[in-house]
């Protein structure tokens, strides 16, 4: 994970080459526990990516310490979607820090879905990160974050809207049928420094051809701690 990496200047969302969006949502708030890092205090609102390498996370504030969050799928770990009686349904998880990521260590993150969505995006999130892992080799270290070495460019839209089916398994779009605004996403040239679910190359910053057809993965999973429960 890598802290205030994934955004431009003016809160824009920034994807590698190749780099799709799977789903997004506007209405999410996070919390961190274990860090002491002025960055990591109070809760954080925004806008939240679910792409097909990583979760990114964009704090609506641009006060806060905090601009936006990376969460590779090879970083996550201990990842569970809650149901309590009373309260919104939240994910919760464990996350490293990727080596040249602005911070270190590792923390616990809590994602509160306050308009619902949790399961829909968690169930997901957890597919996504499964098949991500099946193509990564468990490592001490999550690979290190390297800046763009070249310039940014407008996402061309609609960033990452496959057809039914189009990874595998077809995620639900109904909590969340919204894409993300205009000229909010903006991708580099770079393709990124870890695996994501499909091994393919597309244009960057969409889907554009459909991936050779492999096996889906498990439905339950442990490898790197990630657990997906079925609900």
């Amino acid at each position: 994970m890598s802290l205030n990496t994934a955004h431009v200047q003016g809160g824009g969302c920034l994807i590698h080459a190749g780099e799709c969006i799977i789903l997004f949502t506007d209405a999410v708030t996070i919390d961190f526990h274990g860090q002491d890092g002025r960055a990591f205090h109070g809760s954080k609102v925004g806008k939240l990516f679910l792409t097909t390498h990583r979760l990114i996370f964009i704090n609506k504030s641009d006060k806060d310490d905090l601009l936006s969050f990376s969460m590779p799928f090879v970083t996550l770990k201990d990842v569970e979607l809650e149901q309590p009686v009373f309260g919104s349904n939240y994910i919760k998880g464990k996350i490293r820090a990727q080596p040249n990521g602005n911070w270190v260590g590792e923390a616990k993150f809590k994602l509160i879905f306050k308009k619902g969505g949790a399961i829909d995006f968690g169930q997901a999130m957890l597919r996504a990160a499964s098949m991500a892992n099946s193509n990564f080799p468990q490592m001490d270290n999550p690979p290190p974050y390297a800046p763009p070495e070249g310039p940014y460019y407008m996402a061309d839209v609609p960033y990452g809207v496959p057809p039914p089916g189009y990874y595998g398994w077809m995620p639900s779009t109904a909590a969340f049928p919204d894409a993300p605004p205009p000229q909010s996403v903006y991708r580099t040239d770079m393709p990124p420094p870890y695996p994501g679910i499909i091994g393919f190359t597309g244009n960057p910053g969409y889907a554009s051809a459909p991936p050779a057809q492999t096996a889906p993965p498990p439905q339950h999973f442990n490898g790197q701690g990630i657990y997906v429960f079925l609900i």
